[in-house]
């Protein structure tokens, strides 16, 4: 089959691969039909490049038609249309079963001391093969797939997969009171999907910041208060600029950071990503792992910003292990912090209310580019630059 494959920082490529085959009774192996390209997947194109091997499969955000499974699965038949999370999980241990996929006793990663195998994403998650291919192999499939009626275009159900639940557990951990006010930092498919999320739940008023002006316009467009970051001279006034929309001024009732090591700025950071990612793998791990890889412009502003006493709510992946944080400010302000990987099972029965012809998501026409698999590494390339007002990319095998 044809997959996409990691050959290197930057370097992308779709190759022949063997095809998937059940290999244990809770297996299944899905016929992809759609895959999406997440911002996630460019910390492995540039910055998690230590933790890769040449030959990994990408991927981590597909759908598709279940083709065949184990004996051990019996809710799925061959020809069921399935939404696969990114997570791997087993749903019976104690974690799956306190709402906590994402922690999954049954397939941590412990020699990494990791929490649950996701696919297609580095050694530090199993190095399981993902899902930018024409086949997938699901392990966990007595519990993992989600499926989802006949009928409309895989557009109204791919995001299931990871973006839907990433931005409805964004902010569901911010805990906006209903009414009230949110600002998001980064208005990438998760930033943007967080403030179309946090409006339909009943918040006030919806503050998003960006530097994009494709992404500024789509946000915009749905009711969002925009704020480009390259007009403001310095944190400070962006700062208040949002601080001003607010009651009393005093700021935000939850602030999502939505951006994560991809932040601009922090050039010292920006130096030890590259220099972990210049190294032999082996070593190159151990920096990234030990010292600080991260930009936290984005998490520091989160914390500047947010009203005392109000929740940071932290979507946006940071892979440091060093990096130092304004505990002084935090403690005095009385802020909440909350964050990890979305438990995509957790709230996927929360979510497919919302994925209804009526479309008050708009997850119909949420993805800008739809390319062939074989575009795969023109599409990475775009999506890095933030070429042609790439915001969201869906890939069909």
């Amino acid at each position: 089959m044809k997959a996409v494959v990691w050959q290197g920082k930057r370097d992308v490529r779709v190759e022949d691969v063997p095809d998937p085959a059940i290999q244990e009774p809770t297996d299944a192996v899905v016929r992809i039909t759609s895959t999406g390209l997440c911002g996630s997947d460019l910390h492995l194109y540039e910055v998690l490049t230590p933790f890769m091997t040449p030959g990994d499969i990408l991927g981590h955000e597909p759908m598709g038609i279940v083709e065949e499974v184990g004996p051990e699965v019996t809710d799925l038949r061959p020809g069921d249309r399935v939404v696969v999370p990114f997570q791997i999980a087993c749903g019976h241990c104690h974690m799956c079963g306190s709402g906590l996929p994402t922690q999954c006793e049954t397939t941590q990663v412990t020699g990494e001391g990791m929490g649950a195998q996701l696919f297609g994403y580095t050694r530090l998650y199993g190095a399981v093969p993902g899902g930018q291919a024409e086949y997938l192999r699901v392990p966990q499939a007595q519990f993992g797939p989600i499926k989802v009626p006949e009928g409309p275009s895989d557009d109204r159900f791919v995001y299931l997969s990871d973006v839907l639940p990433t931005a409805w557990q964004a902010v569901a951990y911010a805990d906006v009171p209903r009414g009230g006010t949110v600002a998001v930092l980064g208005l990438g498919p998760i930033g943007d999907m967080a403030c179309r999320i946090a409006l339909a739940r009943g918040a006030g008023r919806v503050f998003g910041v960006d530097l994009v002006p494709e992404r500024l316009a789509r946000a915009g467009a749905r009711g969002v208060e925009t704020f480009d970051l390259t007009s403001f001279d310095s944190e400070k006034e962006l700062i208040e600029a949002i601080r001003d929309r607010t009651d009393g001024g005093r700021g935000p009732d939850a602030v999502i950071d939505a951006v994560g090591t991809e932040a601009h700025g922090g050039a010292a950071a920006k130096l030890a990503q590259t220099a972990a990612g210049a190294l032999p793998r082996a070593l190159g791990g151990k920096l990234a792992e030990r010292f600080s890889v991260d930009r936290l412009t984005a998490l520091y502003t989160a914390i500047d910003l947010v009203r005392r006493g109000g929740t940071v709510s932290l979507s946006g992946v940071y892979g440091g292990q060093a990096d130092p944080m304004p505990l002084l400010t935090m403690f005095d302000k009385q802020l909440q912090l909350r964050m990890g990987q979305a438990n995509v099972r957790r709230w996927s029965d929360d979510i497919l209310p919302y994925l209804t012809d009526e479309d008050p998501l708009g997850v119909d026409d949420f993805a800008t580019h739809r390319v062939p698999l074989a575009e795969a590494p023109h599409a990475y390339e775009m999506f890095q630059k933030k070429q042609d007002g790439a915001v969201k990319v869906l890939m069909r095998p």
